[in-house]
């Protein structure tokens, strides 16, 4: 390993970094699992005030009780410990006005948890149920226990959820430059004053990680470690989804609500197809089709200006709500399907991809942006255009998926419309 690396060579790395701010959105219920008593103080003292202050239910989990953190301790010392971190866990919440967040303990082992990470992602998968946010170490910190955690928060957050992990060791296990970190995935909190003195009368509490172990060990948090904790930031990284978003996920939604979006009321999404329209090249298309055509608001939009359109969607209900929208018009043609597989045949002269890519994991995107080239005729139009923040579904936001499309070397960009929202971008086929 490395010598440590000091927190002035992380103050310097971040500070030359364009990260991405951290934004709380309407979350209701968050679950914070932490491996050991403290890693959700150090890790994102500062977040869970932000989250309690907004009056957002948080449930704290502790795969374990800390107890090995001196791992020459005697079963009995091993015993005591976990007692004190307990403890100590209390004392911390209340140091820090997070009296109202009581710890579920799950007393799995300390440093074992890779051992038991299917009872912990079992016994997660039941608190998580009906949470809209989740936060647990990053999978990828240097410590078997944080990885364990991190990786079973993910297997069992609800679909619906948005993710997000947290770094502990990796500020001081780690360079700046390790290509293992997910700098594009970051996001930074500002801290306030009043936010670092919360974490810091948290931090404290924790007397029997800043202290010598029992045996005379070098305490867990000493003065060089502290200090990574102390800055007036704190970084998360987002967890997307590893694959595609599931077709049931968005069979709930419309069995839950018919538009679940919320596109023939809500004035973005009006606005939003009135600038698709505007930014059409072509006054006219022959053919054209529009995936993932939802509830049909958009689709009754791009009838008037095609000769004919193949509308689809994966989901029936939604499938058949289009097709009593456009039952006056014989040119639109509206089926069940899903991208790639139902991408038909060329040559088309213009695909719209509204809201739709960014629930594609790589390999989908991939071969969907394949399909869409080969389909298109030379001179065809493909726009896109997709919300700019990161659905808890999605495997990726908007931005990426852009980005893949300006890169493919068979399409030349003809448009670009960018707002805080949402971008927007026409191709044209080479």
């Amino acid at each position: 390993m490395s010598s440590p690396v000091v927190e002035d060579e992380w103050q310097a790395a971040l500070a030359a970094r364009d990260l991405r701010a951290f934004r709380l959105q309407d979350f209701s219920r968050a679950l914070v699992v932490a491996a050991h008593p403290d890693d959700e103080t150090l890790g994102v003292g500062g977040l869970l005030h932000r989250l309690h202050d907004d009056g957002i239910e948080v449930t704290l989990v502790l795969a374990t009780d800390g107890e090995g953190a001196f791992p020459d301790s005697t079963p009995a010392e091993k015993s005591q410990l976990a007692e004190t971190r307990r403890r100590e866990l209390n004392e911390s919440l209340d140091a820090q006005g997070l009296d109202a967040v009581r710890p579920v303990w799950l007393g799995l082992p300390d440093s074992g948890l890779s051992r038991h990470r299917r009872e912990l992602t079992e016994r997660l998968a039941e608190l998580a149920k009906g949470r809209d946010l989740c936060l647990a170490p990053w999978p990828d910190d240097p410590h078997p226990d944080h990885q364990a955690a991190g990786l079973a928060m993910l297997a069992a957050a609800p679909v619906g959820a948005h993710c997000w992990s947290y770094p502990i060791w990796l500020w001081h296990r780690l360079h700046p430059d390790d290509a293992s970190i997910p700098w594009d995935r970051a996001c930074r909190l500002r801290l306030s004053e009043t936010d670092r003195q919360r974490k810091s009368a948290g931090i404290a509490a924790f007397a029997s990680q800043l202290t010598p172990g029992p045996r005379g060990e070098e305490p867990i948090l000493p003065p060089a470690v502290l200090a990574h904790f102390e800055r007036d930031t704190e970084i998360v990284f987002r967890e997307p989804p590893r694959t595609s978003a599931p077709e049931h996920r968005f069979a709930e939604l419309y069995a839950r609500d018919a538009d679940p979006w919320r596109v023939s009321t809500d004035w973005y999404e009006i606005r939003r197809r009135a600038i698709v329209s505007a930014a059409l090249p072509a006054r006219r298309y022959g053919c054209a089709v529009e995936p993932a055509c939802g509830i049909g608001a958009l689709t009754l939009v791009l009838a008037q200006r095609c000769d004919r359109l193949l509308a689809f969607d994966p989901i029936a209900s939604a499938v058949e709500r289009t097709r009593f929208a456009c039952s006056g018009r014989s040119s639109v043609d509206v089926r069940v399907g899903s991208l790639p597989a139902d991408l038909p045949p060329g040559p088309q002269d213009l695909l719209v991809y509204s809201e739709i890519l960014y629930y594609l994991d790589d390999r989908d995107l991939t071969a969907t942006i394949e399909a869409s080239v080969a389909c298109l005729r030379p001179g065809g139009h493909l726009l896109a255009v997709h919300w700019r923040s990161w659905p808890p579904e999605a495997p990726r936001d908007g931005e990426d998926v852009h980005r893949r499309l300006l890169a493919h070397p068979a399409l030349t960009p003809l448009i670009e419309h960018v707002e805080d929202e949402f971008l927007l971008h026409v191709l044209e086929r080479r």
